[in-house]
C-alpha cells in the first residue's frame, strides 16, 4: 500500500483523543520513580562544587560507618571493577584525516573533576535520608585548577583532558572553499554576521530517574530507567560499559515525563546503579533532585558562529561560508559529535537555492556539563544562523522579508544541496504565502501605528526553515561516523479476538504513540482505534529498536509497522481464500473485509484471526497456524519537513519588555495522522523555541566555573502568559519514500520560531539604532542595548 492509498483510510486525518490521556489524567501513569522493588535500598551521588581539580583524596570511612549505609564507591572501585567509560555513539573525522580526541569518560571520577557535578562518589543506604546524610560525610581534597567555560577561550585554557592537549576535540567541513571563494570575490553584496546559539538547559517536567536491580538466581539485571530509546541504553550499557550479555539485562522505560533529547543518553548514574545493585545484592534508586537536573543532565546548543552570504545585485543568493565554535563541555556526551556537523552543517541550505557552501566547525572541550542533542539538534543551530542571515541581507538590500526568501526559494524537486542533503519534494513558496495570509501583514502597518501611539515599538520577523529528520540510512549513518544502525522495528501481533498488540521501537514520552500508531494500524485493518494497544519501553517485550529523537517515530517507526501489516495483510488473504474456496490472488481486502474479485463472497479480518488460532478449516499445509509478524525499516533518506513561521512582536523601549503578540506556522509534515496531536507537538516546540529567544540561558561564572542559573530562580522559562495563541496551519507534500507519506513533528516549532522571534526584535528595535542582538531579548538585555544605542 502506498501513502496515496493509505491517506484516504478512515481514522487518517481524525483528531482522535489520546488513549493515553486517562491515565495520565486521573495520576494512573506509571513513572520510573512511582515504581518500588522488593529490598530497595537508595543512592545520592556526591558531585564536584568544582569546575575543574585534581582529585588528591577521598575520605568515606566516615560515610560508611553512617546508620543505614550499604556501600560507598569512587572512581578506584569502579576502576578495580574494569568497568569502561560512557561511550560516544558517533564517530566525527577532522579535516586532516585524524579521529576526533575521545577522552575516557569514567562513570565516577578518576583523579580528576572536568564540571560543577561530575559525579565522585556514590554513597547507597536504606533510606534516601540516610543516603543523604553519610554523602555529606564524604571528604574530598581538591587541588582546584583553572577553568574554562566559554567556547572562544577554550584554545587558550588549561587542559581538561591529557588525550586534548590543547582542548580541541576535531576540526570538521563540508563543502568547497575554492568554489565559495571565488563566488564571494565575484558578488555585488556580502552580508555578514556573528552571532551567538546560548546554551539552554532541558527541564523536562520529569527529572531523570533510575532503580537498578539485579537477581543472583538468574544472573539477570533489570534497569527502569526514564529514557528515550531503552534498547541503545541497554547496548551501551552491555557491549561498552559493563561487558555483559545483552540478553542478560532487561531495560524498561515507563511512563517518562517529557525528554527533548536530554533522555537518549546512557548517563553515569545508569551505569552506576546497575553495577552497584549486583555488589550489594540489592535494587537501587535513584531520582535526581531538579538542582542535579540542571548540572548534570546533557545541555542543548552553546555555538559561537561568524557567516557570511554573498548575493548578486538582485538578491540572488550565491555562496554562503560559516566558520562555528562548538562546545562539547567537559565530556562527549552519546550523540555530541554529529550536532554540530552532520545534522547542522548539512542543513545550511535551507529552503533556498546557494549553489556554494562552506561550512567549517570547531569543536572544543570546557569545564561545563556537557552538551548533546535538544529538541532540534543541529536544525535549530542551523535554521536561527541561516534565517537571522537572510533577514540581515534583505534589511541592507532594502528588500522585504518574504521577498528575499521567495527569490531564493527552491522550486524544482528532488533538489541536490551542496551539503550532501538530496531534497525529495517541498512547496515552500505556498507555505510562505499561506503564512503571509494568516498573519495578516496587510493589517501591519496600522498595528504599527496603534503601538507607536502608546509609547511602544512592533517589528515582524520571518524564519523558513527545513529539517532533516528519521535520520539516515544506516549504510550512510555508518559511513557519517555512527556507532548505531538508525534502523527501526515493529511487530504486530494479531489475537483471536480480531483485537491487535503493536509492540514498536519507538519510544513515547508526551507525542501520543499509543493513540497515532493505532490509528494507522486501525486504518490499515479496518478495525476499531479502542482494539489495538501499543507496547514500547521494555526490551523484554519489544523485539528492537532505536528510540525516539530527530522526529523519527511516525515515518520510521510507522514505516516498520507498515511493512509488518503488509506481511499480516498478506498471510490473511491466503486464509480468507481458503475459507472462500478462491486463490489468494483474487482476494481483496478493504474496510475490514476480504472479498473476492467479481463475487459476492467475504469474510471479516475477525473471521480470519479466529481462523489462524483455532485452524479447524485451515490450509495447514501452506501456512503456520497463528497471525504474528515482525518488521525492521530502515529509511532510505531523511524526511524534510518545512515551514514558514511570522513571529510579531511588541516592546516597550521603557522596560525593555517582550511581548510576543502573534506568531503564524504553517508547516509541511506530509501525511498527518492525527492532526489534533499534530497541532500539541506545533505548540510545544514553539512555546520552547520562545523560551530560548526571550528568556533561557544557561550562564557560569567565567573565572569559577560555577552555574549561575542553577534553579528555576535564576533560569527563566516561559510561563502561559508569555506565549500567545497561535496561529497554525499545514500544507502537505508526502514524503516520497516511505510508506505513510510522513515528515515528522515534533521538532519543528523549536526550529523555526527562534530566529522568527529574534528577527521580529530586531525590526521593532530598528528606528531606535539597535541592529544586532543575541538571545536572550529577556528585558533587561533589551532595556541596555535600547539605553547603548543612544550614545
Amino acid at each position: 500500500m502506498g501513502a496515496s492509498d493509505f491517506v484516504n483510510l478512515p481514522n487518517i486525518g481524525a483528531s482522535i483523543r489520546r488513549k493515553e490521556d486517562y491515565r495520565f489524567l486521573t495520576g494512573g501513569g506509571q513513572y520510573t520513580d512511582d515504581i518500588t522493588l522488593a529490598n530497595q535500598s537508595y543512592a545520592v551521588f556526591v558531585r564536584s562544587p568544582h569546575a575543574h581539580a585534581n582529585i588528591k583524596g577521598i575520605d568515606t570511612a566516615a560515610a560508611r560507618a553512617a546508620p543505614g549505609v550499604l556501600g560507598v564507591f569512587v572512581g578506584a572501585d569502579v576502576a578495580a571493577d574494569k568497568l569502561n567509560g560512557l561511550p560516544c555513539g558517533w564517530l566525527i573525522t577532522s579535516t586532516d584525516g585524524t579521529p576526533m580526541k575521545e577522552p575516557p569518560h569514567p562513570i565516577l571520577a578518576q583523579g580528576k573533576v572536568r564540571y560543577v557535578g561530575d559525579h565522585v562518589a556514590m554513597v547507597v543506604a536504606e533510606t534516601l535520608e540516610q543516603a543523604k546524610n553519610a554523602a555529606e560525610l564524604v571528604e574530598v581534597d581538591y587541588d582546584v585548577l583553572t577553568a574554562v567555560v566559554k567556547v572562544t577561550d577554550a584554545a587558550r585554557a588549561a587542559p581538561l583532558h591529557d588525550a586534548a592537549p590543547d582542548n580541541h576535540c576535531y576540526k570538521w567541513a563540508i563543502g568547497d572553499k575554492a568554489q565559495v571563494d571565488a563566488a564571494f570575490a565575484a558578488a555585488a553584496h556580502v552580508t555578514k554576521l556573528d552571532l551567538v546559539n546560548n546554551r539552554l538547559i532541558p527541564n523536562a517536567m520529569e527529572p531523570r530517574a533510575v532503580i537498578g536491580s539485579y537477581n543472583r538466581a538468574t544472573d539477570e539485571y533489570t534497569l527502569y530507567v526514564s529514557n528515550q530509546n531503552p534498547h541503545v541504553e541497554r547496548l551501551l550499557l552491555t557491549a561498552f560499559v559493563m561487558g555483559l550479555p545483552e540478553h542478560k539485562v532487561r531495560v524498561i522505560a515507563p511512563d517518562v515525563g517529557g525528554g527533548f533529547g536530554s533522555k537518549i543518553y546512557l548517563y553515569a548514574e545508569d551505569v552506576c546503579l546497575t553495577w552497584a545493585a549486583k555488589k550489594l545484592n540489592r535494587s537501587i534508586k535513584w531520582t535526581a533532585e531538579r538542582s542535579e537536573s540542571f548540572v548534570s543532565d546533557a545541555h542543548g546548543r552553546d555555538h559561537v558562529s561568524h557567516a557570511e552570504m554573498a548575493l548578486d545585485k538582485d538578491g540572488k543568493f550565491l555562496a554562503l561560508r560559516v566558520h562555528t565554535n562548538a562546545n562539547m563541555g567537559a565530556y562527549l556526551s552519546t550523540f555530541a559529535p554529529s550536532i554540530p556537523t552532520i545534522l547542522y552543517a548539512t542543513l545550511l541550505a535551507g529552503q533556498y537555492t546557494t549553489p556554494q557552501i562552506y561550512v567549517e566547525v570547531d569543536a572544543w572541550f570546557t569545564n561545563t556539563a556537557p552538551v548533546d542533542a535538544y529538541r532540534g539538534a543541529g536544525r535549530p543551530e542551523a535554521t536561527y544562523l541561516l534565517e537571522r542571515l537572510v533577514t540581515r541581507a534583505g534589511w541592507e538590500l532594502g528588500l522585504a522579508q518574504d521577498e528575499i526568501r521567495r527569490r531564493n526559494m527552491i522550486t524544482q524537486f528532488p533538489y541536490q544541496t551542496p551539503v550532501a542533503l538530496q531534497y525529495d519534494v517541498g512547496d515552500f513558496h505556498s507555505l510562505i504565502n499561506r503564512a503571509n495570509e494568516l498573519a495578516d501583514i496587510a493589517g501591519l502597518e496600522q498595528r504599527k501605528a496603534a503601538s507607536r501611539a502608546s509609547g511602544k515599538v512592533r517589528g515582524i520577523g520571518y524564519s523558513s526553515y527545513i529539517e532533516a529528520c528519521g535520520l539516515a540510512p544506516s549504510n550512510i549513518a555508518g559511513a557519517l561516523g555512527a556507532r548505531a544502525g538508525l534502523f527501526e522495528c515493529g511487530e504486530v501481533r494479531v489475537h483471536p479476538t480480531g483485537s491487535v498488540t503493536v509492540f514498536t521501537g519507538s519510544h513515547s514520552h508526551g507525542q501520543g504513540h499509543e493513540t497515532t500508531f493505532a490509528q494507522v494500524v486501525a486504518a490499515r485493518l479496518g478495525i476499531a482505534v479502542d482494539q489495538v494497544d501499543v507496547v514500547h519501553g521494555d526490551t523484554g517485550r519489544v523485539p528492537f529498536g532505536m528510540g525516539t529523537y530527530g522526529s523519527r517515530s511516525l515515518a520510521v517507526g510507522g514505516s516498520a509497522i507498515m511493512k509488518a501489516l503488509d506481511k499480516i495483510e498478506t498471510k490473511a488473504k491466503k486464509i480468507a481464500a481458503h475459507l472462500m474456496e478462491a486463490s489468494d490472488a483474487d482476494v481483496e481486502f478493504a474496510n475490514g473485509e476480504f472479498t473476492i474479485k467479481g463475487t459476492d463472497k467475504k469474510v471479516t479480518f475477525g473471521q480470519v484471526a479466529l481462523t489462524a488460532y483455532v485452524p479447524h478449516n485451515y490450509p495447514l499445509d501452506k501456512l503456520e497456524p497463528g497471525l504474528n509478524e515482525t518488521a525492521f525499516y530502515d529509511p532510505t533518506n531523511f524526511t524534510f519537513p518545512a515551514g514558514t513561521h511570522i513571529c510579531e512582536v511588541e516592546i516597550d523601549p521603557a522596560t525593555g519588555e517582550v511581548r510576543v503578540d502573534r506568531f503564524t506556522a504553517v508547516d509541511d509534515f506530509g501525511t498527518i495522522i492525527n492532526p489534533m496531536i499534530v497541532a500539541g507537538q506545533v505548540h510545544g516546540g514553539v512555546a520552547q523555541g520562545i523560551g530560548q529567544a526571550l528568556f533561557e540561558r544557561c550562564v557560569y561564572d567565567e573565572e569559577s566555573g560555577q552555574l549561575l542559573t542553577g534553579s528555576m530562580m535564576d533560569y527563566a522559562m516561559p510561563r502561559a502568559e508569555d506565549i500567545p495563541n497561535f496561529t497554525l496551519d499545514t500544507l502537505s507534500t508526502p514524503c516520497s519514500h516511505n510508506p505513510l507519506g510522513s515528515k515528522g513533528c515534533g521538532e519543528a516549532g523549536a526550529i523555526g520560531s527562534p530566529p522568527a522571534v529574534i528577527n521580529a526584535v530586531l525590526d521593532a528595535l530598528k528606528p531606535l539604532g539597535v541592529t544586532e542582538f543575541d538571545m536572550p531579548a529577556s528585558p533587561g538585555r533589551v532595556w541596555q542595548a535600547i539605553e547603548s544605542a543612544k550614545h
